[in-house]
């Protein structure tokens, strides 16, 4: 009996809906938006992505400016010193800085190996400094790999590729392969250059603190993590990780990634082809069953840092967030890493409309869609990388682990706010480190550029304010430094395309 009450109930209000008084009577109510799945308020959500770029962007008053210049200069200089050694180093060497650490997934590599660091524990400010090895910047063709060992996006690498003087440099850093035809095949290792490179940079270090100058850098930690050197400096009050990773630098475009360039991308317009495909590197990273001591992985930093120009201000700060969820969330086991996220965010730059993106109060739905998109890629394994799509990233994760993580982003989706608040009160309690450290610092008088200077030698004003304004002009972007190891004094940086 109660079904046709309720069928007349339905088919009453039908025919009242279409009088124009019911018309008007049934418009929605205009109300806050609200997320379908935790019932959260997008304005609300704006307002906590908003408020945790606040404590994890920080401003960087002149002394601050002028210690990540002196720690900066301390690093080029060593590597300086580090080429001097044995000469293997290229002489005039182009190195890309990134800003952020390889756990903040600037950079594909694998995590497992890394030391667990905090901000506000360990360090204050993080950096990635990528440092060729070898370069092969004479080619104008696509650059073709020896993959026949190797995971697809990975390789192996011959010095055959390399003249007789570079070779010899390098033998004891490479495995050996002999022929049949009585032909010897130099492979260069990665984990025998982050060996070399590790001992180089240690024996430097040494050196350099026996003589200890007036503002120098306190080195606080050197540590090699796997196949990256990770060195913490004190400067002044402020502490800096360095990430410092041996790769071996190509000009052009290798022949596995010529596809990505023949499909529309979301740059196409912004910035040319060229700036995109200028160059690409080799990372001592291997695949899940591959050698060791062969393999690298492709690296696109340097296309990174250009396509990171045309990725909208309030995607990025969803990202951000979003990183910071995961990567406190999915810490264990250490699967995912925030470039996966980051390859995830490129694949919806490709796939949604431009003034979609573009929406200044939109961050919530790219937050929301980023969990989905990742939660998604969990679900189904499958996480291609951004320029050579044919090779999955999550290939190798076990149905285990991959629902396991799977589950712990469904809670967050679940109640995005609570998992921002606690993001935000990481922020600030890392922040609140960095102050408390700084005050004792200051209390215990410990040396800074600025107060060591003293006199005549006094860093001159004008280059403290040029440096705070690059650094607060340009958070997140990445820097190309151009050195020369026997004039470290002269400063010759790019920050995207603009030179200093």
């Amino acid at each position: 009996m109660a079904a046709p009450a309720l069928s007349g109930r339905a088919g009453s209000a039908g025919s009242l809906g279409n009088s124009p008084t019911m018309a008007a009577v049934r418009l929605p109510c205009v109300g806050p938006e609200l997320d379908f799945r935790s019932a959260a308020r997008m304005e609300d959500l704006n307002r906590l992505i908003q408020e945790f770029g606040k404590h994890d962007q920080r401003e960087y008053d002149d002394q601050r400016a002028l210690e990540i210049h002196t720690a900066k200069d301390f690093i080029f200089s060593m590597l300086g010193m580090v080429q001097k050694l044995d000469q293997k180093l290229p002489v005039a060497n182009e190195y890309l800085l990134l800003s952020g650490g390889i756990r903040e997934g600037v950079v594909d590599m694998d995590l497992d190996e890394l030391s667990v660091y905090a901000r506000g524990t360990d360090y204050d400010m993080d950096f990635t400094l990528l440092v060729p090895a070898l370069k092969l910047h004479d080619r104008n063709q696509p650059v073709t790999l020896d993959m026949r060992h190797s995971a697809l996006g990975h390789s192996w690498l011959s010095l055959r590729l390399f003249d007789e003087g570079t070779i010899n440099k390098w033998k004891d850093c490479c495995t050996i392969v002999d022929h049949i035809n009585g032909t010897t095949n130099y492979f260069f290792s990665p984990t025998l250059v982050a060996d070399w490179f590790h001992q180089s940079i240690s024996l430097v270090l040494l050196e350099v603190q026996k003589k200890p100058q007036r503002g120098m850098p306190r080195v606080e930690k050197v540590e090699r993590n796997g196949t990256i050197i990770s060195v913490i400096l004190g400067v002044g009050s402020s502490r800096m990780l360095y990430d410092i990773v041996p790769v071996v630098s190509f000009k052009g475009w290798p022949a596995v990634a010529q596809s990505w360039l023949m499909e529309n991308h979301f740059w196409d317009g912004k910035i040319t082809e060229e700036e995109v495909i200028s160059g690409f590197y080799l990372v001592p990273a291997c695949s899940h069953k591959g050698r060791k001591e062969n393999e690298w992985r492709l690296s696109f930093a340097r296309s990174e840092v250009q396509l990171k120009k045309c990725i909208s201000s309030s995607l990025m700060q969803a990202y951000q967030a979003c990183k910071a969820i995961i990567i406190k969330l999915l810490s264990r086991p250490k699967a995912i890493s925030p470039y996966h996220l980051r390859s995830i965010m490129l694949w919806a730059c490709d796939r949604l409309p431009a003034n979609y993106l573009a929406q200044d109060d939109y961050s919530a739905h790219f937050l929301l869609g980023l969990i989905d998109d990742l939660q998604h890629c969990l679900v189904n394994k499958m996480c291609p990388n951004y320029f050579i799509p044919q090779c999955n990233m999550l290939e190798h994760l076990s149905d285990e682990t991959a629902m396991l993580h799977a589950r712990k982003l469904s809670s967050v989706r679940s109640d995005p706010a609570e998992h921002l608040r606690t993001t935000i009160e990481h922020a600030k309690a890392a922040n609140r480190l960095t102050v408390e450290l700084q005050w004792r610092g200051s209390s215990n008088n410990l040396p800074s550029p600025q107060s060591d200077a003293g006199g005549e030698n006094q860093p001159d004003d004008r280059l403290a304010k040029k440096l705070q304004q690059l650094v607060t002009e340009n958070p997140g972007k990445s820097i190309s430094v151009f050195i020369n190891p026997d004039d470290v004094t002269r400063p010759h940086f790019r920050i995207d395309d603009k030179f200093f």
